[in-house]
């Protein structure tokens, strides 16, 4: 010990003097021999690797190797770097640390490979003598969390540098189906002779995963992942310690980012990302408590996995498995994001097929409803919060399918076995006034989303022919009026009105008016036609009978343009891409005589909109927030259909104008059965405004509610027409005429 001793001070003065006459090999090869006999002298088996001289020796060949490095020039390799790749010592140091004998010996390994291979500049993965051993390290699984992020960081690094090493890294052990896709590595060159006791328990170990192996070909159902970079990065993100966790997710993105064909393909087929990301996802999910509030799901916060469990509020039972579960889907979604397109779709693919339809379509389709709330929930969750291409467009395959064509009623009332997408609208009429929330709330966010698909799947397959325009037998659509006295001869005529003619299609009702003028031969474009009369329209729609909003010097409908312009821009830029057409299809290129179906989802919601006065308010707001959203987009079909109160209906058919005039129709008869009816309608609008304490219940409430909402519907629809109509132009609206 005392030569070494010597050795040392020697080596130690070469470094800092920079002598050309030591001889580094020599004291290199003294602190290898140094560190293996210690195997052969040591009686004390229990006693720790750091009381031993174990990590000095390690720390004095680490310094050689990094000054030989600095003194060779470039390119050229050293002759103690030539003896540690010749001489397996790397291999026979991972073997010690597999022993972790002395006590301690595989934190000490772990720890000088991740500085050998950080502090050399010369690229050493590639040489089999350094990859072989330290994909053994790998496979010692994430006991020792601190000591294995460290190498795996090291490592991510490198191959970011150098792509084309990951391959050499992946390699690993895979036990399926009772063969050995990579058989245990065997040294080939033994150069140091160790203990009895040491040989004994590497030879148990190595026993024991060949008995891991016959048990698969004994018929045991026994799936060993390969234990390798991925596989550890994946154990890590696992850990308790937040900061292992943060440092494992970020260097999972680091080699997932790797822009490298050879790299990326590897990643995608031979490493078991794919499935170990899905499955961990998966695994959170089954973890959430199923005694869980649905309700508080609308009430988290967003989770980034970043800063998931920064905070130290815990305001219901089940948060921290919430969040750990969409801290994780928001860490896969930047994953996807980030990624080369072929783990992109790798990983997209996966995550549908695992969690999507293996795991939360059943909990969609079952008939609890404490389940059918907590699973929508969590479907708004994903909608929320996927934003990645490849995943967004799983997402939206396994929501709507793949089906491009129009929707027929016939098909929508005969399904033997309905689409997800139909059972989801189904639920927006559901018996459950909190089914029904919950899922139109769903659709409102599915709207966000930056994909066409939903839109055209939803509303626009069906409004393409503009069928539900009336046409005159040369295949032009009728005349109509654009009068702006539309309602002068009052509400009690109603039943003479053309779009009361809708769900009679043996009715055909030709229009006419005093003095009516020649209309065009097609709609009036939205830019064109005169934005007072589409705001009028909307705006006297509710009679002045069942007007409160002037009894409390609310404002008029200017109060929504501000919301209405900001929604209606960020939609003109998300749609922007789209290809949308800018003018209406020309009814000349429409198929003539088509019947006319609104599709299963408008269907729905004018379904929900003839009942706003028997329904209760929460649904009325839900609806109504709905068709707003729909018309605030940038379509001119969709526009025309939801927005355009002159449009002349085909029989049968009906648009949002339509629906309303009918659901007012139905309220003049009734207000006349409703005692007191202007002073009860005033005191439910201040309840609903906060401005008076609730009292006893109130004869015809819902009634009464349903007419406050018909009314800031009408105003919220005309601030829409407006905002629409004139995009261009400052925020002025015109006065309410009514």
């Amino acid at each position: 010990m005392a030569l070494l001793g010597r050795l040392g001070a020697l080596l130690q003065q070469a470094v800092s003097t920079e002598e050309p006459d030591i001889d580094l090999l020599a004291a290199f090869t003294e602190h290898w021999k140094g560190l293996t006999h210690y195997y052969l002298e040591t009686t004390d088996e229990n006693k720790p690797a750091k009381q031993t001289d174990i990590p000095w020796h390690l720390k004095q060949m680490l310094d050689i190797l990094v000054y030989e490095e600095k003194q060779q020039p470039s390119g050229e390799t050293g002759p103690c770097l030539e003896y540690l790749l010749q001489h397996k010592t790397l291999e026979t140091l991972s073997t010690l640390g597999k022993a972790e004998y002395p006590p301690g010996m595989r934190s000490q390994v772990l720890l000088f490979f991740s500085r050998l291979l950080r502090q050399m500049q010369c690229p050493l993965l590639h040489y089999l003598s350094v990859y072989r051993p330290v994909q053994k390290l790998l496979q010692l699984g994430p006991e020792l969390e601190n000591e294995m992020m460290q190498l795996v960081a090291v490592l991510c690094t490198k191959i970011k540098q150098e792509p084309a090493l990951l391959p050499y890294v992946l390699e690993g052990k895979r036990v399926a189906n009772g063969h050995n896709v990579n058989q245990p590595f065997q040294p080939q060159e033994t150069t140091v002779e160790l203990p009895d006791s040491v040989s004994k328990e590497i030879a148990s170990a190595e026993q024991g995963r060949r008995l891991c192996s016959g048990e698969a070909s004994c018929g045991v159902s026994r799936v060993e992942p390969a234990s390798n970079l991925v596989t550890s990065l994946i154990s890590l993100c696992k850990s308790k310690k937040r900061k292992v966790t943060v440092k494992a997710q970020e260097n999972l993105l680091l080699l997932t980012s790797i822009d490298h064909p050879t790299a990326a393909l590897a990643l995608a087929q031979d490493s078991l990302l794919c499935p170990l990301v899905a499955s961990h996802l998966c695994a959170l999910y089954d973890a959430i408590p199923a005694s869980i509030d649905p309700a508080n799901l609308a009430i988290l916060q967003p989770v980034s996995w970043r800063l998931q469990g920064s905070s130290a509020e815990n305001s219901f039972l089940g948060q921290l498995d919430l969040e750990a579960f969409f801290a994780w889907l928001d860490f896969c979604d930047c994953l996807v994001k980030g990624a080369p397109l072929t783990i992109a779709r790798a990983v997209a693919e996966e995550m549908a097929q695992r969690f999507f339809v293996g795991h939360l379509q059943p909990q969609l389709l079952q008939m609890s409803e404490h389940g059918i709330l907590f699973s929508t929930a969590v479907l708004m969750g994903l909608v929320r919060q996927i934003r990645a291409p490849a995943l967004l467009q799983e997402l939206v395959v396994f929501l709507l399918g793949i089906e491009r064509k129009p929707e027929a009623l016939e098909n929508f009332d005969h399904q033997q076995h309905p689409s997800l997408c139909s059972q989801l609208i189904e639920r927006c009429n559901h018996l459950s006034d909190e089914i029904s929330i919950v899922t139109l709330k769903f659709f409102e966010e599915l709207f966000r989303l930056p994909d066409p698909r939903i839109l055209q799947n939803l509303v626009l397959h069906n409004l393409e022919e503009r069928s539900y325009i009336l046409r005159s037998p040369s295949g032009q659509e009728e005349q109509y009026s654009r009068e702006q006295d539309l309602y002068e001869d009052g509400l009690g005529e109603l039943e003479e009105d053309p779009y009361f003619v809708d769900g009679f299609p043996t009715v055909c009702f030709q229009a006419s008016r005093k003095q009516a003028a020649p209309a065009p031969k097609q709609p009036v474009p939205p830019e064109k036609m005169d934005v007072k009369e589409v705001v009028s329209s909307f705006l006297c729609l509710v009679p002045s009978e069942a007007k409160t909003s002037a009894y409390l010097e609310e404002g008029g409908y200017d109060t929504y343009v501000h919301d209405a312009s900001g929604i209606f821009w960020e939609y003109h830029a998300n749609t922007s891409q789209w290809n949308w057409p800018q003018a209406p299809r020309p009814l000349e290129s429409c198929t003539a005589g088509s019947h006319f179906y609104e599709g299963h989802f408008l269907k729905m919601l004018f379904d929900r909109l003839a009942q706003m006065l028997d329904q209760p308010y929460g649904v009325n707001l839900q609806v109504t927030s709905v068709l707003s959203r729909l018309a605030l987009f940038p379509h001119p079909h969709l526009h025309e259909y939801l927005l355009d109160p002159y449009l002349p209906l085909a029989p049968g058919c009906r648009t949002l104008f339509s629906v309303l005039i009918r659901v007012i129709g139905d309220l003049m008869q009734r207000i006349q059965r409703v005692p007191d009816f202007m002073a009860n309608l005033l005191l439910v609008r201040k309840r609903l405004m906060g401005l008076v304490p609730e009292g006893d219940q109130i004869s015809h409430q819902v009634l009464l509610e349903g007419v406050i909402v018909l009314e800031e519907f009408c105003k919220e629809l005309a601030a829409i027409a407006f905002v629409k109509s004139a995009p261009r132009a400052p925020l002025d609206p015109p006065e309410d005429p009514c």
